[in-house]
């Protein structure tokens, strides 16, 4: 595939991915738990994304290829299985937030228009599958637009709010320093996505040094802007109202803008929504593109089209099952179960990063995560532990389903191995 993106393009896929619609919902759910600081645990979220981030930004400068997490933990430990479980795991809740996102998408637009909610969503996925078989160029430069619409809305509500900074004790915690704790925790998912652009590697100029800096500087930016947002936010509103509302940047920003607020914020977040949608299809087809040249899966899916030079059977797959998940009704529990796929990565990432410090240890790292106790890295072993805590933190329901998810997984892989056993006799 063409190298055609650079630092610029790749940190405009992680800032737009990180932004998403996250921040339209949580600072509302974070604000009624920590309340005027709620811009503390905004800090404190980031700070956690950060140790497993570093981890990434280590492996993605030596190890610059797509299907990344598949790569780090075939690397690192050798044993197949687990290593396309991880890959398995990575594509699956990529298409599942894609999915859901889309259907998020679909109910702003339902709003404003009228449209009917499941067919808005699968043309949404129709569309931008599409614009990502065209071309990587195509792609960045759509979501390079979205990401700058998506930021300004942000920077609008700051603007607007700027004047009202103040007015209120910005170091009230209702809850103590458990509360501010407890909506970082939850604030974390706002993150999620910075890990994503290490799987357009193989399209991005001289990946090992433009991968580590673009992951750096989307979690540097996206956390300037929130902070901002939470800031503003409380001085607007009083954290308890803030904490209520279902629609709390909108809440905020009707405070000066009136109703017209809530109008201008759902247009924002028909932007933010598709550009999360597009960067999650086209991670996707990604991941299933790598894992197939990898050989994990049949090598018909590695194939790239002649003309647009992108995954086009990847692609066409990615598309497909993303649709079959807008028909499974009520998505809340799928989408605890991207979060859930999510932490297991990244403790797997993590693992990855210490063992391949000792069993590689030759290699060169044009990036090295900083903290380090000889070849020892703190940050990974404290991403380690933090993702298994916020694993525990996952009812039962939801682990019972990621098991089944996993179990699907399993039988995928021996699927997968009797094919490409026949292709090879």
């Amino acid at each position: 595939m063409r190298r055609e993106i650079g630092l610029f393009a790749v940190t405009s896929w992680g800032v737009g991915i990180i932004l998403g619609a996250g921040i339209y919902v949580l600072v509302g759910e974070a604000a009624g738990i920590a309340g005027n600081s709620v811009w503390l645990s905004f800090i404190i979220g980031a700070m956690v994304a950060s140790l497993t981030g570093l981890s990434y930004a280590e492996l993605s400068s030596v190890f610059p290829r797509d299907a990344a997490e598949y790569v780090y933990v075939k690397i690192a430990c050798g044993c197949e299985i687990l290593s396309f479980m991880v890959g398995w795991l990575t594509i699956l809740t990529g298409i599942i937030s894609a999915s859901t996102v889309a259907l998020g998408f679909a109910g702003y637009f339902q709003g404003l228009f009228g449209f009917p909610r499941v067919l808005t969503a699968l043309i949404l996925i129709a569309v931008l599958s599409y614009i990502n078989f065209l071309g990587i160029k195509e792609s960045t430069r759509m979501n390079i637009l979205f990401t700058l619409v998506e930021a300004a809305g942000l920077v609008l509500l700051v603007a607007i709010g700027l004047g009202s900074l103040g007015n209120v004790n910005l170091l009230e915690a209702p809850n103590g320093s458990s509360g501010i704790l407890s909506a970082a925790a939850l604030i974390f998912f706002a993150y999620l996505g910075f890990e994503d652009i290490v799987n357009i590697a193989e399209e991005t100029k001289k990946p090992e040094k433009t991968i580590p800096k673009a992951l750096i500087l989307s979690v540097l930016i996206t956390t300037f802007l929130y902070v901002l947002v939470a800031l503003v936010s409380v001085s607007l509103v009083d954290w308890q109202t803030l904490g209520l509302s279902n629609a709390p940047l909108a809440s905020a920003a009707s405070q000066v803008l009136g109703e017209n607020a809530f109008t201008v914020m759902s247009i924002i977040a028909l932007f933010a929504t598709s550009n999360t949608v597009l960067i999650m299809l086209v991670v996707g087809s990604r991941m299933i593109y790598g894992m197939a040249k990898e050989g994990a899966f049949p090598s018909i899916l590695s194939r790239i089209d002649p003309k647009k030079e992108t995954p086009r059977l990847a692609i066409l797959v990615t598309m497909l099952v993303s649709i079959i998940f807008l028909f499974m009704g009520d998505l809340e529990l799928v989408a605890a179960l991207t979060s859930f796929g999510a932490f297991i990565t990244f403790a797997f990432v993590n693992i990855s990063l210490i063992y391949i410090r000792y069993r590689r240890a030759e290699l060169e790292r044009p990036f090295r995560a900083p903290l380090n106790i000889g070849k020892f890295p703190i940050t990974g072993f404290l991403g380690l532990l933090t993702c298994i805590f916020l694993v525990s933190q996952f009812n039962t329901i939801v682990i019972l389903s990621g098991s089944i998810f996993l179990l699907a997984g399993l039988v995928l892989y021996k699927l997968s191995k009797i094919i490409r056993s026949v292709q090879n006799s």
